[in-house]
């Protein structure tokens, strides 16, 4: 008897479709990365975002791989100050004119289960690549009642020295080389 029972099992295991890796849209109205910086060495901080970006992210929950890939204008930065933001722009720190857009690219993804908790991968800023690590924090998928299929939901951050990327602006000046990286992002199941 349990030499069937477990036939039974294994068979219907078998018969049940697997789960493929699936592509997911970023959607731009609910992605937001955002950062931290110092200013004048410990006086306050900084926090702005980047209003225009998008991307996609590739996840096999059964297989426990993926990928990630976004894309951000680096012109559509934004700290609610407009002088500020003018500078944040120029050719002494983003160069926006010169490196329109900045990308993250996660070449592999560290697993809990099906859900996962770290991105591994390259951030590409002001033309400089180095390797960066995003650690997921939170992460949900639901069927959407308002787009009829599953989007995803996760909140990632992740901590780098700007002097890495070339960004060596007032440094001299006691400024703290560290950003805090944080992107709260949604992505829509893509149907061919």
């Amino acid at each position: 008897m349990k030499s069937i029972l477990i036939a039974a099992a294994l068979a219907s295991s078998l018969a049940a479709p697997a789960r493929a890796a699936e592509t997911y849209t970023l959607l731009p109205s609910h992605t937001y990365p955002s950062f931290e910086t110092d200013h004048w060495g410990g006086m306050s901080v900084w926090r702005g975002k980047f209003t225009r970006s998008g991307g996609s992210v590739v996840l096999d929950r059964q297989a426990r791989t993926g990928t990630l890939e976004v894309t951000v204008e680096t012109a559509s930065v934004d700290v609610g100050h407009a002088a500020m933001n003018a500078v944040l722009k120029s050719a002494r720190i983003l160069d926006a004119e010169k490196y329109p857009t900045a990308v993250y690219r996660g070449s592999s993804m560290r697993f809990d289960g099906e859900r996962p908790v770290e991105v591994i991968g390259e951030l590409t800023l002001n033309g400089v690549t180095r390797p960066l690590k995003l650690q997921i924090d939170s992460f949900k998928c639901m069927q959407s009642p308002l787009y009829k299929r599953e989007v995803c939901g996760v909140n990632a951050f992740a901590s780098f020295n700007r002097a890495d990327f070339g960004v060596t602006v007032n440094l001299d000046l006691g400024f703290r080389p560290e950003i805090k990286l944080a992107i709260q992002a949604e992505g829509l199941l893509k149907v061919d």
